[in-house]
């Protein structure tokens, strides 16, 4: 009588047991996906050749592709279209001629490298990663390049370089929008920050968004909401909005940028109560302050004279090897001391989630190469055109 009693708790108890098991696995995967996130979890040797010209082997990581997780339904596909080394038969030795070309500006104008950088972020940030900055105007297409806030971006002539390099090399095949990532992304080696991998096989599209540049590229001039806003619409959560912006590290500044701050911020007829006061004598000594209130006048126009401490920044982490590890650090500490050039990124130290990454990454330069790798991955892959969509220019300031 005994026995019938023991086998249905027996059953229950073995039940139990393996429910308990379960849900701890779960928790496991669970953690591991998070990790990935923001963690290099698998660290293999990337082989590429060195820009000193000897061979080198980088540290990247191998993530999963689904922490792109903030794209659409549609824009996932898109990436799953995409894939390492996708030109390894069509075209072997692309991403070698985008490097070596790159290796090459670097030694004879240095200032075009984070000029790269600032190109292929405008244009990933309007409509996708689909080398529409690229496009001149022409009958039927109002170029992104006559947009206000595009009017001061460099680099075209060395997208067209490599471009006419790769034509020779392999004819249609190499796209201008995967030229322009893979440019940005040895830009950011050179400047010092850090090498990741990227997928390949993006297509260039046939239109070009001058009005949505206008209204949606993130203003020098706009406050903490504004920023958060724009980025989020395109997937960023703050964290990553923090780390993008540390690429404002390197380059050049123009004064007209940020001289309200110095004399006129909002109407005041004061400056920037948020400056640092021994920072704000430097930047008014290096700007001319006539001829920055008659840029305020022109609105978005071109001017000779730029902000010296960008631009010494710019030496820093450009010509100086011993400080190349130091990519980003200047960028964070300096608005922990109050001595954010551009309003906008002066607004980091006013929310307490963006003040918390400031101060992270100004103290941790690994955790900021890392997330910067990421965030430049997931910026790369932002609504990308792949087969059947989309079309391979021959020119890249032209459509097929």
């Amino acid at each position: 009588m005994v026995a019938p009693l023991i086998l249905p708790k027996l059953t229950l108890l073995i039940l139990v047991f393996c429910i308990l098991i379960s849900f701890d696995q779960h928790k496991h995967n669970t953690n591991n996906n998070n990790n990935n996130t923001f963690n290099f979890i698998n660290t293999i040797p990337f082989p590429i050749h060195s820009f000193s010209g000897g061979p080198v082997s980088l540290s990247v990581t191998t993530t999963n592709k689904n922490h792109y997780s903030d794209s659409s339904s549609s824009d996932s596909n898109s990436q799953s279209l995409l894939e390492y080394d996708f030109y390894r038969n069509s075209c072997p030795n692309a991403e070698r001629i985008v490097r070596s070309t790159l290796h090459r500006v670097y030694k004879t104008n240095h200032t075009l490298i984070p000029a790269l950088i600032r190109l292929a972020f405008h244009d990933c940030f309007i409509q996708g990663c689909d080398a529409s900055i690229l496009l001149e105007d022409d009958d039927y297409i109002d170029s992104e390049k006559d947009s206000p806030p595009n009017g001061s971006l460099k680099g075209f002539e060395v997208i067209e370089t490599i471009k006419s390099k790769l034509e020779v090399a392999c004819p249609g095949v190499v796209s201008c929008a995967d030229i322009l990532v893979l440019a940005a992304r040895d830009s950011v080696a050179l400047a010092g920050g850090p090498f990741y991998p990227l997928y390949t096989g993006r297509r260039d599209g046939s239109n070009s968004f001058a009005d949505i540049a206008t209204d949606e590229l993130p203003s020098p001039y706009a406050d903490l909401s504004q920023i958060i806003s724009s980025f989020k619409l395109r997937g960023f959560d703050e964290r990553e909005m923090v780390t993008l912006l540390g690429a404002h590290n390197i380059g050049v500044i123009h004064c007209k940028f940020f001289e309200n701050r110095l004399y006129n911020l909002s109407g005041t007829n004061k400056p920037d109560p948020s400056m640092n006061t021994e920072f704000l004598n430097v930047l008014r000594s290096r700007c001319n302050e006539t001829d920055a209130l008659s840029i305020s006048a022109s609105g978005y126009t071109s001017h000779a004279s730029s902000s010296s401490l960008a631009e010494e920044q710019q030496k820093i982490t450009m010509d100086s090897r011993k400080s190349l590890s130091g990519f980003g650090m200047l960028y964070y500490r300096s608005l922990l001391q109050g001595k954010g050039i551009l309003y906008a990124d002066q607004q980091l130290m006013e929310g307490e989630k963006t003040k918390y990454w400031v101060q992270e990454y100004a103290s941790n330069p690994t955790l900021f190469r890392q997330d910067f790798a990421l965030a430049m991955m997931k910026l790369s892959d932002l609504r990308v055109l792949t087969m059947p969509m989309g079309q391979i220019r021959r020119t890249c300031s032209k459509v097929a």
